[in-house]
């Protein structure tokens, strides 16, 4: 086995701590956090007088647990968060047609979730006003919508 001074160990966990620090500091992600406990831990094994097998078992175990115990809350913080729009809820749902559907004149408005949208039919077919249509899709900013008395069961 080597030897290595408690002096020189402290130098290495005071080292570790502060690179381990440096890199979580100047990285967006949680990369190095759970090391940087670690080392703590082991720098206060050195100063406790504990050999530099223990040291390293209680870096890597510290660092282990504190990884295991946080991927949770990193998990959940580092999840994509989706903001839905007027649009994404729009498509499924029903709307009224407030204006006729014409894609030849292009004219043609429809109500859906509160908001009113300009549309066209997706089967290209003239749809009257108060009909009730379902929203299939969103082509730019108008809504594709197909004529719900069409719907065969």
């Amino acid at each position: 086995m080597f030897s290595v001074s408690a002096a020189t160990l402290t130098v290495i966990w005071v080292v570790l701590l502060i690179v381990f620090l440096v890199l979580e500091a100047v990285s967006v992600q949680l990369v190095s956090a759970w090391f940087a406990v670690g080392a703590l831990a082991a720098l206060i094994a050195n100063l406790c007088g504990l050999n530099v097998v223990w040291q390293i078992v209680l870096f890597l175990a510290v660092s282990a647990i504190c990884l295991v115990a946080t991927r949770p809350l990193v998990k959940k913080l580092t999840a994509a968060k989706i903001q839905k729009t007027n649009a994404d809820r729009c498509i499924g749902a029903e709307a009224v047609v407030i204006e006729e559907i014409n894609n030849l004149e292009p004219t043609g408005q429809v109500k859906a979730v509160g908001t009113v949208w300009t549309e066209r039919s997706a089967d290209n077919s003239v749809i009257p006003k108060g009909a009730v249509v379902i929203v299939e899709r969103m082509e730019g900013v108008k809504l594709i919508v197909r004529n719900k008395s069409n719907d065969s069961f």
